[in-house]
């Protein structure tokens, strides 16, 4: 089965404007697959590039260098060649990403941010509403909070509200950075039951997780990121 994202000779670099422009290498020759119903982890420690590898596939991170080909049906689009239209219509229908922080229109409610995801990803609204609820309550967000503004909420009911809307439409890529991060133990085993549930229905999920018992538990592979570090000239 072709991969549904491919990484191919991929590398990252970035400038830094208060140092003169000077130039930053994190990533070179990175090189990896995710087929469906595979769940790879990005092993490495902090600043080896894992969350820059999700982000360039997602779009927010320009690809400097190689190829990032995700499968959408019977095509491949390259994101690092893309136009920005083509990356936008790859987020609503192929590609969904969890990142670490929630950020959402201001003074809307809970149910009705998730329930937005859906209609985003082209759910029925009917479909949308009952999907929204479902997971709110699996992910064990409190009825009573459900229309209110997320910035109200706690950083875990936050990031809740964030795991909601990144699975409310079944996309065929699930991009996770760190989603468990700021949960609890019961709520850390219903983020696993639920990406479980995903792999098994045949997504293609690439994530990076905190908590070493998450990454057992859903990961099939673990690339080691540090294998990709670029090298600093002296």
């Amino acid at each position: 089965m072709d991969a549904v994202v491919s990484f191919a000779d991929v590398g990252k670099s970035f400038t830094l404007h208060l140092r003169d422009g000077a130039r930053l290498p994190v990533i070179a020759g990175a090189t990896l697959s995710v087929r469906a119903g595979e769940c790879v982890v990005l092993g490495g420690a902090s600043g080896t590039g894992k969350s820059s590898l999700l982000k360039m596939a997602y779009g927010n991170y320009r690809c400097e260098q190689g190829a990032i080909r995700i499968r959408d049906g019977g095509r491949v689009v390259d994101v690092a060649r893309a136009e920005p239209r083509e990356i936008l219509d790859l987020r609503r229908r192929v590609v969904a990403y969890v990142s670490q922080f929630l950020r959402v229109i201001p003074r809307v409610g809970a149910r009705a941010v998730v329930e937005a995801a859906g209609l985003e990803a082209g759910l029925d609204a009917g479909i949308a509403r009952t999907r929204a609820a479902e997971l709110l309550a699996r992910l064990d967000l409190p009825e009573r909070l459900w229309d209110l503004p997320p910035a109200t909420f706690s950083g875990g009911e936050q990031q809740r509200v964030n795991i909601a809307r990144g699975l409310i439409a079944e996309r065929p890529l699930l991009l996770l950075d760190e989603p468990t991060a700021s949960l609890d133990a019961r709520n850390r085993a219903a983020v696993v039951e639920l990406i479980r549930e995903r792999r098994a229905a045949g997504a293609a999920i690439l994530g990076i997780f905190h908590d070493a018992d998450v990454r057992d538990a859903v990961a099939t592979r673990i690339v080691d990121v540090a294998a990709f570090r670029a090298v600093v000239a002296a």
